[in-house]
């Protein structure tokens, strides 16, 4: 007789159902409400909101598509001087938030910058005289996000450029295709369902960025977002673009996976690619590995050349009780999300290994919905229910006479934790997921055979073996928490801040240098991790 594992059966749907509910709770606000200021802003600004959010997420997907693929082909298909320095350095720009490239970006470009300086003292120009690009533009915004965006299709264009069929690169060599020949006709076709997938993450990231749009003066559906319901205090008319942003991203992944619904790829691994590399001679050779560290360097390595002189210099300034509190409160909520969201990706995946009904797979697929969803929309709906929670508390309170205990879970940091977890609970369930897999089923039933219930299984035989990636789980949803600046901006309680709406603050005031040193621990929090993760994968099992 199956078992039905009622515990986990009954804890995965409850779980699914709260990390689902803040998308429910956003479409249902938005059907009803009054639709007056929705109206007004549909007939004066909105139209001007959702253009410029097509043309960034048009020039972002761009830009990221011509920096990675031929970025990424480099890095599989030929050999450079420093590639394997380069093959990790290319990925170091996601440690680095894109308001932060932007705060740094502005300071360099701004008529008081240090460019712009330097061009006056060397002509002799004056203002008016010349001509110097404005980063604090929509096309300025374009650049930011694609610099620190593009290494999502890098990384999935090289791994796919390393997965080549052996024998298709023989055949190319045989026709005596040239390397360009070969990426055209051969390696770029192949490719073209990570590019799909790439592509979504980069427009997801694009439609959802707030900080770096906000201080670049770029007025975007996220801005109409945290404007509507701040500025204009009406929750419906935010959620009601909350929608359309919703359904704006559900037509992408929709259309990125029809895109590729008939495209089925048998290859065999590339596994002796160091054969077939091209051995790049002459000015190809330097003009390939100049391409590669020039994007390292105005990505990565400058802006936090540029953070570390400025937080050296500001040091006293920056070193204070305040800034010991923030890093303090970023640290508290970034653990408790990632804990809560390694123990969600442990029970909803342990459930789908056991069971093999089709509810198993939706719970997991409704549990990761939330990382598809910007930060800012996510705040909106997680505060509709968390609000409804309040007010429910406090009715039976006062019904009961107790009193009124006040805003339980908007007034603190729970609306915050919860929306972390909702955010990138499917960070963990796609690591959990990829390390239960190497659990070989004859373990499973040795346990049985033993007598050890699914519980007992779970703790004897899968945590231990998959320790390696709920450390690795658990570290990915810490970065990402403590970086987000979306849903934090919106949700902390009152005189709460986190390192991501510190920097946000200072650098919005235009006082970069004090924000400095919490952007570089921002972008070190980032960084350490990576290196962890790299070298704990390094290692035996």
């Amino acid at each position: 007789m199956k078992e039905n594992y009622p515990l986990f059966r009954a804890s995965s749907a409850l779980l699914a159902a709260l990390l689902v509910l803040p998308i429910l709770a956003i479409f249902y606000t938005s059907l009803g409400g009054d639709n007056d200021l929705f109206a007004h802003l549909f007939d004066t600004v909105l139209p001007t909101y959702i253009s410029n959010t097509f043309w960034l997420v048009f020039g972002v997907m761009l830009l990221s598509l011509l920096i990675g693929i031929p970025s990424a082909w480099l890095m599989a298909m030929c050999r450079l001087p420093s590639a394997g320095i380069l093959q990790w350095a290319m990925v170091l720009p996601l440690a680095m938030p894109g308001y932060i490239v932007g705060y740094v970006f502005t300071d360099w470009f701004d008529f008081a910058g240090p460019l712009q300086v330097f061009l006056r003292d060397i002509t002799g120009w004056g203002p008016g005289d010349y001509w110097f690009p404005d980063m604090r533009t929509l096309g300025g915004a374009i650049w930011v996000l694609s610099l620190v965006l593009y290494p999502y299709v890098y990384l999935l264009c090289r791994a796919a450029f390393m997965e080549q069929s052996v024998s298709i690169l023989q055949s190319a060599r045989l026709l005596k295709c040239s390397p360009w020949q070969s990426f055209w006709r051969i390696s770029l076709p192949i490719v073209r369902p990570s590019i799909a997938v790439g592509l979504s993450l980069v427009a997801m990231e694009a439609i959802g960025d707030f900080g770096t749009v906000s201080y670049f003066a770029v007025n975007t559906l996220t801005t109409a977002v945290y404007d509507t319901w701040l500025g204009y205090s009406n929750l419906g008319a935010a959620a009601k673009i909350s929608a359309i942003m919703l359904l704006v991203i559900i037509l992408l992944i929709s259309g990125e996976r029809f895109s590729r619904r008939k495209q089925k790829l048998f290859q065999n691994q590339f596994n002796s690619h160091e054969n077939f590399r091209y051995q790049l001679t002459g000015w190809k050779k330097w003009a390939a590995v100049t391409w590669c560290w020039s994007i390292v360097a105005v990505a990565f390595i400058f802006p936090l050349l540029q953070l570390c002189l400025y937080a050296y210099h500001y040091f006293l300034e920056s070193w204070t009780s305040q800034f010991y509190q923030y890093a303090l409160n970023s640290l508290k909520v970034s653990v408790l999300a990632a804990l809560i969201a390694l123990i969600i990706a442990v029970i909803l995946n342990f459930y789908s290994r056991l069971s093999t009904t089709t509810s198993s797979n939706l719970f997991v697929r409704l549990a990761s919905m939330g990382y598809a969803v910007p930060g800012t929309v996510l705040a909106i709906g997680v505060m509709l229910p968390v609000l409804s929670a309040d007010h429910l508390v406090n009715d039976i309170a006062k019904a009961m006479d107790w009193g009124r205990p006040g805003l339980i879970f908007s007034g603190s940091i729970f609306a915050i934790v919860f929306a972390f977890v909702v955010r990138f609970s499917a960070v963990a369930i796609g690591t959990i997921e990829s390390s239960m897999s190497k659990v070989s089923p004859s373990l499973d039933m040795a346990a049985r055979t033993m007598g050890c219930t699914s519980s007992q299984m779970l703790k004897r035989v899968h945590i231990p073996l998959m320790k390696r990636g709920a450390l690795i789980a658990f570290l990915l949803v810490f970065i990402e928490s403590m970086k987000e600046l979306n849903a934090a901006i919106l949700l902390r309680p009152f005189n709460f801040e986190t390192l991501a709406t510190y920097v946000y603050n200072f650098a919005s005031d235009e006082q970069l240098e004090i924000a400095a040193m919490p952007a570089v621990l921002l972008v070190l929090v980032g960084l350490i991790p990576l290196i962890i993760i790299n070298r704990s994968l390094e290692q035996p099992h």
